[in-house]
């Protein structure tokens, strides 16, 4: 199912069902990472039988698995799947490696399970996996099938290794396109910005006094260069942070953004950006706030290392006029619902394909007008949302997710993460000791002492007995002294090794901020900041493909329209405009956008409008209002009657001007109370197409004092009068 058309509601009806019809006494539904588990348990509470109008919650009782025991009156079970990996193993888990996504904690190697007579086999009848693409599945493979239950996988973004575990069975699939035609989904426009050092780097002279700063800390120091440093694209906000490059991509964001992103907005709209790296954040978070000098709640840092709890954070991006703008790593990069995101700003590469359209994701998510317009004022509705890439996220070839390849490029900090979740596969274990071997050549004294202290004993002493619990020969001594001096089994050396790995890790994992402090210890390096290099902009605009798709959707409108120019009223006057034999009303014009609404949900105004500016801003002139008369400026836009697209109220606004200076010339003048009313009139007609003296009896018209007073002024010419601009006014 394409991302944010409602996998989670799905999941509760296909669950309630399962449970009301089929039986089922007991559903698990996994998660990636546990705030998608307390987000789930609030669609749940939120469903609505269709049975009997009742929540979910009122008839079923729904646990969202924080602790070490699954509530045996729970008919839905939601938990993420290192938990119910400690759960078997009867082990507690350490509570940040439940918020962590599964990318963090999950195995080298496929994980092993016991049966566990505490959590039998039988304990669920179906289990639904949520975000199923993940290789994590894959490797967690034995926990899944450790039950006795059918289980149902949901993906926005199915994989080679999704079909594999599944075994090709493809139940149903409901892709983007169809989703934004159902009007579930909004679409999408890219707006690219590509500035020179993003592509190609920049050179720091030698002789410059240049800023080094901490990564964790963000302590600086000055020191002189000796000669020119060069830095690539690839080393940027790693190892070298540009910060006029930063600067450059978030100016001509706020620059272009009413202009051409969103044009008649004042409202910067709810933008989600994401970032290279938590350092990344930080600097695009002080550079934001600094270019749209609103204050500091209106940019965030919304990442698992803000101080700030994140769910509140998040929260306040969901329903709250500020922050406008938030900056992510990989926190809110899937499943994270927040519907009035209407940008979504790439400032980091992705390689994933599965993983982009999971970013991609976050914006396509409909939204109730009303809610959309209690956090975002001007914004009346959403449809569309709009990709600003500025990295060329969106001209690389992706490639399809693979399982996680066990090498040396996987980080410090996952192995460290592995072990803490139970994993002692030989792979991560050795890969942990080699790292740590690695440390004790860099780290000063003084992180030494610290790990010496937290530890028991120096790092060296434990990578040493790390090692030694590796060695083949030490696993056979060990198991013989086991079997009393017997040649050990195959089985019995293995589970000499489990625990001769569980004693050289101990000192490791006993104390928990010691992996924090390794984790520091290992990161506490410096980043040169650049504060000499100018950015500039080689190229800002809509990318060729959005403008490939404008270009489809006003050819398949102006088809449409040849097509059904004969059988809808609205079109033939327009196309034919026999005045004198039938006049547009706006009964027309609504039968026409309901028929457009019917085939074509996704060609609102809005949407239409968009895609001709597109194509050619110099032709398209405003933004549209609210206001469905402008279905005529797009049709005889469309069909080449006007040279130029204008919002209706502005072309009948015109047109009064126009027939107020020919009344002026022929000598007619109009006292302010009587121009005030011609203006209702010409507004009237803007939005409705034709006037009678029974509409002045309507609101709008009668707190001015209604037909009474319209005769007061105008006396006996009044009809004629309404007939005449709606003749001269309307197109």
């Amino acid at each position: 199912m394409a991302t944010g058309s409602g996998k989670t509601f799905t999941a509760a009806n296909i669950s309630y069902r399962l449970i009301r019809h089929a039986g089922a006494r007991r559903i698990l539904f996994l998660v990636d990472r546990s705030n998608l588990g307390r987000q789930t348990l609030r669609e749940f509470q939120q469903f609505t039988t269709p049975d009997d109008g009742r929540k979910f919650t009122e008839l079923y009782n729904v646990q969202h698995l924080a602790g070490q025991t699954v509530d045996p009156v729970a008919r839905v079970t939601i938990s993420t799947i290192q938990r119910l990996y400690s759960i078997l193993r009867g082990e507690e888990l350490v509570e940040e490696l439940d918020e962590a996504t599964g990318f963090e904690v999950e195995p080298a190697a496929p994980v092993e399970t016991d049966y566990n007579p505490k959590v039998p086999i039988e304990t669920f009848d179906v289990i639904i996996v949520d975000e199923c693409h993940r290789s994590i599945y894959g490797l967690w493979r034995q926990v899944l099938e450790y039950f006795d239950a059918f289980i149902i996988g949901l993906t926005a973004t199915p994989g080679k290794q999704t079909f594999g575990f599944f075994n090709k069975n493809l139940v149903m699939e409901y892709g983007h396109e169809q989703a934004v035609a159902d009007g579930v989904n909004v679409d999408f426009d890219v707006y690219r910005i590509r500035t020179q050092i993003t592509e190609s780097g920049s050179t720091v002279e030698a002789g410059t006094v240049t800023e080094f700063r901490d990564r964790e800390t963000r302590a600086t120091r000055l020191q002189k260069v000796d000669a020119d440093i060069d830095y690539d694209a690839g080393q940027l906000d790693r190892l070298v942070v540009a910060r006029d490059q930063i600067r450059t991509i978030v100016r001509t964001f706020r620059d272009r953004l009413f202009a051409e992103i969103f044009p008649g907005r004042t409202e910067v709209p709810k933008t989600l950006i994401f970032a290279k790296t938590d350092a990344h954040a930080d600097d695009i978070v002080d550079i934001v706030r600094e270019e749209f000098g609103k204050g500091n709640d209106f940019a965030e840092k919304i990442t698992y290392r803000t101080a700030k709890k994140p769910e509140d954070l998040l929260a306040s991006f969901r329903n709250s006029y500020n922050p406008r703008i938030a900056v992510t790593v990989d926190m809110i990069a899937t499943g994270t619902d927040v519907k009035p995101i209407e940008c979504v700003m790439f400032m980091r590469m992705v390689k994933s394909r599965n993983y982009f359209e999971q970013m991609k994701g976050r914006g396509v998510r409909v939204i109730n007008p009303t809610d959309l317009t209690a956090v975002t004022p001007d914004a009346t509705i959403k449809d569309r949302f709009v990709i600003v890439d500025a990295v060329g996220a969106t001209d690389t070839d992706l490639n399809d997710t693979q399982p996680l390849d066990r090498q040396p490029t996987v980080s410090f900090e996952k192995l460290l993460n592995r072990l803490r979740s139970g994993d002692r596969s030989d792979d991560t274990v050795s890969a942990v000791a080699s790292r740590l071997a690695r440390l004790v050549k860099k780290l000063p004294q003084a992180d030494l002492d610290r790990v010496q202290e937290l530890a028991g004993q120096s790092l060296p002493e434990v990578v040493h007995g790390i090692v030694d619990a590796l060695d083949p020969d030490v696993r056979i001594n060990a198991a013989m002294v086991h079997t009393g001096g017997q040649e050990p089994t195959g089985a019995e050396i293995a589970d000499a090794g489990r625990r001769l790995v569980d004693v050289a890790l101990e000192p490791l994992l006993a104390e928990p901020t010691l992996v924090e402090a390794l984790v520091e210890m290992k990161s506490a390096a410096e980043q040169m900041i650049d504060h000499t290099s100018i950015d500039t902009v080689l190229h800002a605009g809509y990318s060729k493909e959005a403008r490939d798709r404008a270009h489809d959707i006003t050819q398949s409108f102006r088809a449409y329209i040849e097509q059904h120019k004969d059988e809808l009223t609205a079109l033939q006057i327009l196309y034919n405009r026999p005045y004198a034999v039938r006049e547009l009303t706006y009964r027309d014009i609504r039968q026409l956008a309901q028929a457009i609404e019917h085939t074509h949900r996704a060609w609102t105004p809005d949407a239409l409008w968009a895609a001709y500016e597109a194509l050619d801003k110099t032709k398209v002139r405003g933004r549209p209002e609210k206001v469905l008369t402008n279905l005529v400026s797009l049709v005889r836009y469309a069909i080449e009657a006007d040279l130029e697209l204008v919002p209706y109220p502005d072309l009948v606004r015109e047109r009064f001007a126009g027939w107020l200076l020919a009344q002026q010339q022929a000598g007619i003048t109009f006292t302010g109370e009587q121009l005030a009313w011609l203006e209702r009139i010409r507004d009237h007609l803007a939005a409705s197409l034709h006037i009678t003296v029974d509409d002045l009896q309507a609101p709008g018209f009668t707190e001015h004092g209604g037909l009474g007073k319209a005769h007061q002024l105008f006396g006996g010419q009044l009809a004629d009068l309404l007939t005449q601009l709606e003749q001269e006014l309307v197109a």
